[in-house]
This record gives structure tokens, C-alpha cells and sequence, in this order.
């Protein structure tokens, strides 16, 4: 069967119709593990479970998609380079573990702040690639509320960063399902 040549501006498109539903729930899920996590277990529990459920968003993403109508997994749907982009970005906030890991090693409190903003980068090229500004808004509030979070509560690290973006994927979810796309 022979594979119809679309353009960049086509494949666009078609990559910006659809609901981005599975990531967000994903994130969410783990970072509400995390935050529950933070209220009940000790340092030395919890920055596994942060790291575990944190790089397990992407597979749960995966998961997820079959029940959101994504699928990302159909072998049957038209290859697009905006699928392959965004699976660049998802690359790009697990290859950040590389600057979250030894602040960690550190300070172990890092890591609820150094996770939540770079792993929260990938909203940035997102935004760009479905042309609505719901990414820019995810990347600099997430980035800001972390940081402040970091800073005010210090023996709470581990329980207002993890809800604050818990938070932030649920207006995110509200916004990606009630946005307008272009025809």
C-alpha cells in the first residue's frame, strides 16, 4: 500500500486536532502518587517513589491512550514528524534526570523542584507544535509555582510541589479538552 506524501504544514495539522489527553492524565496520576506519597512515607521512600512515578508518566501516557481515543501505539495510523517530535520531547525531560540526580545526590529536597520544572520543559515545543498557548501556560506557571513552593515551604517540599502540579495538570486537562481547533 502506498503511503500518501503529506506536507509539514498537513501533518501539522492533523498532529494539533487531537485531544493530548493521555499525557496530561499520566502526569497528573504520578505526581498525586508523589504527593500522597509525601504525606505518609519517609525521605528515604519517597524520592523512589518520585522518581519511579515520575519516569513512569510516558509509559502510562502509553497505556492511557487506548482508553482516550490517542492510542499512541496504533501501528495502522499515517506516520506523522510531529508524533516523532513530541516523542523528542518526552526524550528530552528524561535525559533532564541528568541535572536532577546530583543535586539530589546533595540535597535529596531538590528533587521534588529540579523534576517538576525540567521534566515541565517539554510544554514549551508542545505549545508550539498544537499552536495554543496551554503549553506556555503549563511551562511558566509550573516553573514559577514550583520554584516559589521550593522556597516557602521547605518542610513541605515533597507534598505542595507534587499537588501545586497536580493542580496545574487539571487546568491543563480542562483547557486541552475545551480548546478550538483549526480546521
Amino acid at each position: 500500500m502506498e503511503q500518501q506524501i503529506r506536507t509539514l504544514d498537513e501533518q501539522r495539522s492533523e498532529f494539533s486536532k487531537r485531544k493530548f489527553l493521555a499525557t496530561p492524565i499520566a502526569g497528573l496520576i504520578a505526581w498525586l502518587v508523589a504527593g500522597i506519597s509525601g504525606i505518609m512515607l519517609p525521605p528515604t521512600i519517597l524520592v523512589w517513589v518520585l522518581f519511579i512515578s515520575t519516569g513512569s508518566i510516558v509509559y502510562l501516557a502509553l497505556f492511557i491512550s487506548r482508553f482516550t481515543g490517542e492510542n499512541f501505539l496504533d501501528k495502522n495510523k499515517p506516520k506523522n514528524e510531529f508524533d516523532r517530535l513530541f516523542f523528542f520531547t518526552v526524550g528530552q525531560a528524561v535525559l533532564v534526570y541528568a541535572i536532577a540526580i546530583p543535586f539530589f545526590i546533595i540535597d535529596y529536597s531538590s528533587l521534588p523542584m529540579t523534576i517538576g520544572i525540567l521534566t515541565g520543559l517539554m510544554w514549551l515545543p508542545f505549545s508550539w507544535m498544537i499552536r495554543h498557548w496551554v503549553g506556555i501556560f503549563h511551562a511558566l506557571v509550573r516553573t514559577v509555582v514550583v520554584l516559589v513552593l521550593w522556597y516557602l515551604s521547605p518542610e513541605h517540599r515533597f507534598v505542595a510541589i507534587p499537588f501545586a502540579i497536580v493542580f496545574l495538570y487539571i487546568v491543563t486537562i480542562v483547557v486541552l479538552k475545551n480548546r478550538k481547533v483549526e480546521a
